[in-house]
Order: C-alpha cells, then sequence, then structure tokens
C-alpha cells in the first residue's frame, strides 16, 4: 500500500477495551463502511482508522482528517461524510461541520 493522502479517524469511544462514550451509542461505527466506499468510489487516496475515545463526547461522532488537521464534529449521517468529502475534494474543510 502507498502512503495515503489523507488519514481519516472516527471516534469509537474505546476506553481501555470497552467501547464506552458516547460517539458509539451515537452510531459512529456504522458510517465507516460508507465512509471508505465513498473514499473508493470518489478516488481519494485515503485510509479509514476507528480510534479510543477522543473525549469529545458532546460533540460526537468526531471526525479528524490528517495530514489538514481538520477535526469535525456531529458526524452523524451520510450526508454529513458527504459534504465533508466534498470539501475535502476542493482542497478546504468543510466549515459547518468544523469543530471549534
Amino acid at each position: 500500500m502507498n502512503k495515503p493522502d489523507y488519514h481519516i479517524f472516527v471516534c469509537a469511544s474505546f476506553r481501555g477495551t470497552e467501547a464506552k462514550g458516547k460517539c458509539i451509542k451515537k452510531e459512529s461505527l456504522r458510517l465507516i463502511p460508507y465512509l471508505e466506499e465513498e473514499l473508493a468510489d470518489r478516488g481519494l487516496n485515503a485510509m479509514v482508522s476507528s480510534t479510543g475515545c477522543l473525549k469529545l463526547c458532546e460533540d460526537g461522532p468526531v471526525m479528524i482528517i490528517y495530514p489538514q488537521g481538520y477535526w469535525y464534529r456531529e458526524v452523524n449521517s451520510e450526508e454529513v461524510v458527504d459534504e465533508i468529502l466534498d470539501a475535502l475534494e476542493k482542497g478546504h474543510a468543510a466549515e459547518s461541520h468544523l469543530l471549534a
């Protein structure tokens, strides 16, 4: 595998070995397959990883894109993922979903 252009992290709420936070309760993990499919369909060279708790539960589900350093809040639907990926393809952040 070549080095990806983007590394996308999705909070999976793990604290130790258990998923205890709010992101997983807000179904963050169900978006990962959709995200991976969209990345492939769009031809974006990206890797997706789930993370432990990012301690931003009230803003979850949280998603981060590196190397840009975009931290997104309330990534709770396929529509939000599409808006974020649309902006990424255009070379900027999806401002309305950025974590302040």
